[in-house]
């Protein structure tokens, strides 16, 4: 995991004989993304894009802690995240009636395995809001599109 100024490169396929079936590629891995089947045209033979993102934060949580865990010498043994995404109106319930008010969600229920005590699985937790990808989700972002020549 890298949280350098270097510019990570993804290559992503949808190809012409395919309705969403996409092959993602990062180096010599890659992933297959799919619609799911309640989506006309959709396979289900890959996560979606909302998957996607939350394996990513996931990921890039459950990493980050056990980094840290292992510098501190923590006896971490297993992380598991369950990671759910929706789309909700604000707590303030202003312009519920509005869709377009929704925000969206996303909740992480950590379970770490392991000798810990309250403090260290406390610090852990507040690691968990503190990797790349959950920074990166919460920051001022820009996106930049354009069509290749």
């Amino acid at each position: 995991m890298s949280d350098s100024e270097e510019k990570k490169i993804v290559h992503i396929h949808l190809p012409a004989n395919e309705p969403f079936k996409t092959t993602l590629t990062a180096g010599k891995h890659e992933i297959i993304s799919d619609e799911p089947r309640s989506v006309e045209g959709g396979e289900d033979q890959g996560p979606d894009p909302y998957d996607l993102l939350l394996m990513s934060l996931g990921t890039c949580t459950a990493m980050t802690m056990k980094m840290y865990a292992r510098r501190k010498k923590w006896p971490v043994e297993d992380i598991y995240i369950e990671m759910r995404h929706n789309k909700r109106h604000a707590d303030d319930g202003a312009n519920c009636e509005d869709p377009s008010s929704k925000m969206d969600t996303i909740e992480k229920e950590l379970v770490i395995k392991g000798d810990l005590n309250k403090d260290q699985l406390d610090k852990l937790l507040d690691i968990s809001k503190k990797c790349p990808v959950h920074r990166t989700l919460l920051s001022e972002i820009s996106i930049n599109t354009s069509l290749a020549e």
